[in-house]
Formats: C-alpha cells, structure tokens, sequence
C-alpha cells in the first residue's frame, strides 16, 4: 500500500519552512524563545506562556481592537457543517483557545477538495483538513508544481471511513453498475473519493452530487437511487438517528492494490447497532486526512502565528485525547 503523505510524523515542525514573498503584516519586536524543533530561532514570542501587554485602561480604538483581535488568530478551512471535518476543527479551536494570546477560527467550507484552493488563494486562511487523496491528486497535476511548495504539513489526523449505503436489491458493489449513486454535493470528500473508488474497481455507476438528505429521502421512496457514498469520520449520525425500510445495509468494500490511495477499515456493529448485527463487522476502506498549512516567509505575523499554533498543540494535546467531550478518534492520532 503506498504511503500518500510520506513522513508526516517525522514533519510536524516542517512548517518553520518558508519560501515565496508575501506581503507581511508588521511584525512584532523579535525576541529569541526556543523553537519546537529544540534550534533557537529569531521568533516572536511565540509559546503558551507568552502573553500579550495589558490592555490599558482606556477604550481602545477601532485600529486597536482590529490589531488585538487579529493578532493571533489562525484560519482553519475545516468543511460542511454535517462533516466530520468541521467538527474536528471546533475542537481543536476548542482546546488551543488562550483568549487574544491564541484563537483558532473553524470555517465552514465546500469540502477537503476545496480546502487546498482555499489554503493556497483565499484571503485568512492559514490552515486546512485535507484528505490524503486529494493532496495526491493536486501534487501530480503540472499547474500546481509551484503553488505545491507552499503547502507543508503538521500532523497526521483522524481516518474517515468509506460508507456505501444501499437499498434491499443490491447485495454487491458489482450490482450498482449501471445504476444511481449519490456522492454527495461537489467538493466534499464523497465527491471527490467516490469516483476514484469505482473507476479503480472497473464499476461503472451513473453518478449525482446532490445533498445526501435529498438522495437519502429518494432512496426510501423507490429506485430512482440506488446508493449513497460517504466519507467521513465513524458514527455518522444520519445512520444513528435515521429511519430506515427494511433491508437497507451497508455494503463491504474489499481492500485491494486497486485501492492503494486507502487503507483498510471497519464499520463495526457498535458504530451502528440499527444496521449492523451484534457480533457481525463490515469491512470498507477509509481515506487518511491532514493538518496542512500554508508555508508563510519567516518574518511575516502570519508565520509567527503557525509557530505559535505548533507550541499550543505541543502543550495542549493531550487534553484531546484524555478529557471527556472530544471526539473519539483523537485517540488514534
């Protein structure tokens, strides 16, 4: 199985790589702290103990909430707002929050497809969730071998598990050729990996990208749609709250070398006992996911707040994996 982002364990401090000119905010007075990659480096303060100065008694002015407000805040191109993505931003926003000293600001987007645009060419984004397959997919596109080097990695994250849910007739993933299947609006994970998935199997399905609500309410209804495809981060919640006629199921997907952009996964009857039988697991294949981050030039306030962003993970981490309230998978990062 080939590895799709390689060493991105070993790159968690990659971001203090910087290459192409930007316009930078002005900088804050230089003091030497210890980097995360253990080198002194000239830096901002940049750590969890550096505080800002004490907000004077005085009302500020417009330009000083503005300047106080932006000082450290870091955008995070997250996804829709029935994604697992989002979801896993506000937490971290969560956790890494430390008032003006530190601010991550979740945003709700078209999807991890278009994450990397925004990464790359929209205005306060600093950070995105991207998929594995999709990073693959830009870096072997020749337009993008410039913009490519100003994207670095800090950390592998959570799995999102591949769900190809169907009606009572289709009994195999060769029984939707031909047939309607829904992946979900264009930019999201579904959209983009759901294609890539069949064509690698040979099934030739007759694909739609509308909402998963409306293709969902059309399965019920009759045959128009035969299957939904989803990818996201187990339980998903229309599979636990949801209503469904008898015989509908998920369907297993094989891991094979046609599949070499995933890796193998599980939906397991205590992800979806209304679906699943106890006892009973179906396998599927899951698409690995990101935290990218744009490369700013060292003396820019935007680089410093990466770095910042670094010693906050460092310091605070442990909470998402150890304090009730947090998404399960933080346990696997």
């Amino acid at each position: 199985m080939r590895v799709l982002v390689s060493g991105i364990a070993g790159i968690v401090f990659a971001v203090a790589a910087a290459t192409l000119p930007v316009q930078a905010q002005a900088p804050a007075t230089p003091q030497k702290v210890g980097a995360p990659t253990n080198r002194q480096i000239d830096v901002a303060q940049t750590g969890p103990k550096a505080a800002l100065p004490a907000a004077k008694s005085q009302t500020l002015s417009d330009q000083q909430q503005k300047d106080r407000l932006n000082a450290w805040t870091v955008g995070l191109a997250a996804g829709r707002l029935e994604g697992a993505p989002l979801q896993f931003a506000s937490e971290l926003a969560r956790v890494l929050d430390d008032g003006d000293n530190m601010r991550v600001l979740p945003i709700v987007t078209r999807g991890p497809f278009d994450n990397v645009y925004d990464l790359l060419y929209l205005r306060g984004v600093d950070a995105a969730i991207v998929y594995g397959d999709v990073l693959d997919h830009f870096k072997s596109k020749p337009e993008f071998a410039g913009a490519w080097r100003r994207i670095n990695y800090l950390m592998s994250l959570f799995p999102s598990e591949v769900h190809v849910f169907v009606r009572p007739e289709i009994n195999s993933l060769q029984d939707l050729a031909g047939k309607v299947v829904n992946f979900n609006t264009e930019g999201t994970a579904a959209a983009f990996s759901g294609p890539i998935v069949f064509k690698r199997l040979g099934i030739d399905v007759k694909a739609t990208f509308v909402p998963h609500n409306v293709a969902m309410e059309k399965m019920k209804q009759g045959a128009e749609v035969a299957a939904t495809f989803w990818v996201s981060s187990k339980p998903l919640a229309p599979f636990l709250k949801g209503k469904f006629p008898e015989g509908f199921k998920f369907l297993p997907i094989e891991y094979s070398d046609k599949l070499e952009y995933y890796t193998p996964a599980y939906l397991e009857a205590s992800d979806y006992p209304n679906l699943i039988p106890q006892g009973q697991r179906i396998a599927t294949v899951s698409v690995p996911a990101v935290l990218a981050v744009y490369d700013w030039p060292k003396d820019t306030d935007r680089y410093k707040r990466l770095l910042r962003v670094v010693d906050y993970l460092f310091d605070r981490f442990e909470r998402l994996q150890k304090e009730p309230g947090y998404h399960e998978k933080w346990k696997d990062v």
